[in-house]
């Protein structure tokens, strides 16, 4: 099973709206995408990186709590993801328990923004 589907079981058995794509071209091109509460992002994607894709979101006004997933664990990109603003910089295998606990600190914060 890929780190895709298991993610997206795991959010789904929590009661949310899941979205997967292929890429972050996909994701930004969807019509979902100003409905997005938060992203859960590997750092390394084709074409464009997680980590561009967290650049361009805030560059164009998008500020999505932001969880990174990754089999590649850079001490660089995990500075550059947190600083930023990313809630959580995951290692693979994750553990689930951890990635929850992420992703309730993120909805948490979404909800609490101004203009959530």
């Amino acid at each position: 099973m890929s780190v895709r589907t298991a993610t997206d079981n795991l959010v789904r058995s929590l009661g949310y709206a899941v979205e997967t794509y292929a890429s972050a071209e996909e994701f930004l091109h969807s019509p979902r995408l100003n409905d997005t509460s938060c992203v859960i992002a590997d750092v390394r994607m084709p074409a464009m990186s997680g980590l561009d894709l967290q650049s361009h979101l805030i560059a164009s006004g998008h500020r999505f709590p932001f969880i990174f997933v990754t089999a590649f664990s850079v001490e660089s990109d995990r500075v550059r993801a947190l600083k930023a603003g990313a809630i959580c910089f995951l290692s693979k295998p994750c553990d689930g328990d951890v990635l929850i606990k992420c992703l309730d600190t993120a909805l948490r914060q979404h909800s609490a923004a101004p203009g959530a």
